[in-house]
């Protein structure tokens, strides 16, 4: 039987918050709720789906350092650390592990500040505005390109 799949999905500051924090631009969805979806679609494509938030950035270093080596993509929405957030990026990097990162609302609408990231030029892609439904994608397509790798 194959290795499971493992997908670590990092929520970064506020997004503990979500369902209660500007639903306008943030939905009504609740992280627990995002992170149930997770776990349910990672079992219908036979991933495991670790979550972590923490509104701290050494925390979220020290999740991607600990768990990283036995990963095989990363989910990220780093919410107020995406434009700054160097220490993060740079633990991404040492992970050499591929890198989906996500928002909720379209970060290229808003204002300026929020279209800059500092891990969208080494993220293999970046899905912005659609909702809780970003995660989803995002692993689908994270556990796509490791069946296809598997393959080769």
């Amino acid at each position: 039987m194959p290795r499971k799949h493992t997908v670590l999905v990092i929520n970064g500051p506020n997004l503990n918050r979500l369902g209660k924090r500007d639903p306008k631009h943030y939905g009504s969805t609740t992280l627990a709720d995002i992170e149930g979806s997770l776990a349910k679609r990672g079992a219908e494509l036979g991933a495991e789906v670790v979550c972590f938030q923490s509104n701290h950035e050494g925390a979220i270093v020290d999740f991607i350092q600990e768990r990283a080596s036995k990963a095989s993509g990363v989910i990220i929405n780093s919410g107020a650390l995406t434009q700054v957030g160097y220490s993060i990026l740079d633990a991404l990097l040492d992970a050499g592990l591929p890198v989906v990162e996500v928002h909720l609302s379209n970060i290229h609408t808003r204002e300026e500040f929020r279209r800059n990231s500092v891990i969208a030029p080494y993220a293999i892609g970046q899905i912005a505005g659609l909702g809780w439904r970003g995660y989803l994608y995002a692993l689908d397509y994270l556990v796509s390109i490791s069946n296809e790798s598997r393959v080769t």
